[in-house]
């Protein structure tokens, strides 16, 4: 099973940017698809963003689409949700998340990393 670390969170104003990262170990991650989830306080963990094996198709819930980008570089067993115009309601933990193919993802991952925070503050 892969281990996942999420690092990158942080305070950010309104409108402002970050980028998450998230390191996996254990096993490589090219045969695996990866993906965002997001749970903002006293809401439920919800998807964010997914990215295929080779990096080829990308998949956004309707919130992020323009402003949030997932990409992943496999030889640094890598993934990256680079986050533009932040807004308040983007607050929450972000998760990242490891499965064998887009629907178990979405669904139930294999693997789940701890989490990072990002807070933005209007």
């Amino acid at each position: 099973q892969v281990q996942l670390v999420e690092s990158g969170g942080g305070l950010v104003q309104a409108g402002g940017s970050l980028r998450l990262s998230c390191a996996a170990s254990g096993r490589a991650i090219t045969s695996s698809v990866m993906g965002w989830f997001r749970q903002a306080p006293g809401k439920e963990r919800e998807f964010v963003a997914a990215i295929s094996w080779s990096g080829g198709s990308t998949y956004y819930t309707d919130s992020v689409k323009g402003r949030f980008t997932i990409s992943r570089d496999n030889a640094k067993n890598t993934v990256y949700l680079q986050m533009n115009i932040l807004k308040p309601e983007d607050t929450a933990v972000y998760y990242c998340a490891a499965g064998r193919n887009l629907v178990v993802v979405r669904t139930t991952p294999d693997s789940w990393g701890k989490g990072t925070l990002v807070t933005v503050s209007s």
